[in-house]
């Protein structure tokens, strides 16, 4: 068990840290925390869905950065994270806020709130990224694999869009949209070899040279034992 733990200390302190939003917002709910429980539920989920994308999203630049491999073993584990809490809040706005009326949900997508229409897209590329997450799937796709799920890269612009037309306050959505841009950008080939020379230049350390103009010392002569 402890071996098992100093290999995955990371992994597991990580996803325990995605489950804690989870378990704060339930204990405030049961202990009656909330002002207005739908609209809470359905936007702590939301948010903290957004915040678990776009560190899916910072896995791959932080390693090429960094170097630091063991980063990458959350990767996957962010993404799906961030999945869960989509379905909580997509759940909670459709069944807890509308009852599942899709009459009702689709007038108010079309005439007054078009963010409706933008989070499902998201949901809708999200779900079988979701789906063919495992390594059984990414055998049966073969090369399919990554093409499919680089499709993230259109999910988490879209939830930062829905973000921003629903809080409707642009500060915090924009910091998040200028987050993803980078992080999109530094998924470009020319940039990623170029983050890898600047981690390779900042790693390596200089030669020592010894100074010029300064005499070596003689070394002692070897005197013979007696």
């Amino acid at each position: 068990m402890i071996p098992y733990l100093k290999k995955h200390w990371f992994w597991i302190a990580v996803n325990i840290g995605a489950l804690l939003p989870l378990l704060l917002l339930i204990l405030d709910v049961i202990n009656g925390r909330l002002v207005d429980p739908i609209a809470d539920i359905t936007n702590r989920t939301g948010y903290t869905a957004l915040v678990l994308l776009v560190l899916s999203l910072a896995v791959t630049p932080l390693n090429s950065l960094t170097g630091w491999r063991t980063v990458l073993t959350v990767r996957k584990s962010l993404g799906l994270q961030g999945f869960f809490y989509v379905c909580l809040h997509l759940f909670t706005f459709l069944g807890l806020d509308y009852a599942f009326n899709l009459s009702q949900i689709l007038g108010d997508a079309l005439v007054t709130k078009p963010y409706i229409i933008v989070g499902f897209s998201a949901f809708l590329i999200l779900t079988p990224l979701a789906i063919t997450s495992t390594k059984g799937w990414m055998k049966r796709l073969g090369r399919n694999w990554k093409k499919l799920h680089r499709l993230v890269y259109l999910a988490v612009p879209l939830a930062v869009i829905h973000y921003f037309w629903v809080l409707k306050v642009p500060v915090e959505p924009v910091t998040y949209g200028i987050v993803v841009a980078l992080l999109l950008v530094a998924r470009i080939p020319a940039v990623r070899r170029r983050l890898n020379q600047v981690r390779k230049l900042l790693d390596s350390k200089p030669a020592v040279s010894r100074p010029k103009g300064r005499l070596e010392p003689m070394p002692e002569p070897v005197r013979n034992a007696e």
